[in-house]
């Protein structure tokens, strides 16, 4: 397995259509069977907010990442007051200088196998490289979470939503 910062938008178009061909997020939030044009807009413009996983040369996983901070999203959306509450108490205040890892996905078939460690391990040098401040990450998925906990992540949980809220300070 390889991870590849940004790759052919295409390709991942079909990988993406792919994994709710397969049911492999049948009911998850915030997935579609169609990469959302807004998404698609903000990847053409900056391909390295797109990490894919490979595996003989074949997408088997994807991140999706984008600047943010505790007090709004990254489109300048202010967060509910929860959310900016527990962002804040999670990265030691009010931050600009954050990412979010938004979205992160292994298709079924590859888990198990140590690759969420190998990326989270990457993704935090890749970021801190990048010299920003912390990494935000939503999770609902129990090795997501696992493998936050695992590596010492803050966290917190978000009930109106129903989410876990991590967050790693880089500083």
């Amino acid at each position: 397995m390889r991870l590849v910062i940004g790759c052919d938008l295409e390709e991942f178009k079909r990988y993406y259509k792919q994994l709710a061909l397969d049911g492999e997020w049948k009911g998850t939030f915030g997935f579609t069977e169609e990469l959302d044009t807004n998404w698609e807009k903000i990847l053409v413009d900056n391909p390295e907010l797109l990490l894919a996983w490979k595996e003989n040369d074949e997408i088997i996983g994807h991140a999706i990442w984008h600047e943010t901070g505790t007090e709004a999203h990254r489109e300048g959306d202010p967060r509910d007051n929860e959310d900016r509450n527990l962002l804040r108490k999670l990265c030691g205040g009010k931050m600009d200088n954050i990412v979010e890892l938004h979205e992160l996905w292994l298709r079924k078939k590859y888990r198990g196998k140590g690759y969420g460690t190998r990326f989270f391990e990457f993704f935090e040098d890749f970021i801190r490289d990048k010299r920003y401040d912390a990494i935000v990450y939503y999770a609902d998925h129990p090795a997501a979470i696992a493998v936050c906990r695992n590596r010492g992540w803050k966290e917190g949980y978000l009930a109106k939503e129903r989410w876990y809220v991590f967050c790693l300070s880089l500083k």
